[in-house]
């Protein structure tokens, strides 16, 4: 389940603009999603192979060029749909968590 919820939130993170991988990194890490390197680019890799991203190559003032990701338009579907998952999700886990949730709301 982490996979999935760790490839929509990058392709989330990837949706508000090209970003540098040690960015997203940073955004996941913000979101308490901890990540390393070894992760995020098997993960870039096979988003970018199924058609969802696409990368550039942009030069550095502190290096080599640097790889900057760029969501595709096939990609925005795929979010858009993840989106409707992820609420569905929610709904059914609050849902069926409803009485626990209440019960330690109460206790509190």
């Amino acid at each position: 389940m982490r996979k999935g919820i760790l490839e929509y939130c990058i392709l989330s993170i990837i949706s508000r603009g090209e970003i540098y991988a040690s960015d997203i990194i940073s955004e996941l890490k913000k979101a308490q999603l901890l990540v390393v390197e070894g992760t995020l680019y098997p993960l870039l890799t096979r988003l970018k192979n199924n058609g969802l991203l696409s990368y550039i190559w942009k030069e550095s003032t502190s290096g080599p060029p640097r790889k900057y990701y760029e969501i595709t338009a096939e990609g925005i579907q795929v979010l858009e749909r993840l989106d409707v998952t992820w609420k569905e999700l929610v709904f059914a886990v609050e849902t069926s968590l409803a009485d626990r949730i209440n019960t330690i709301d109460k206790s509190i």
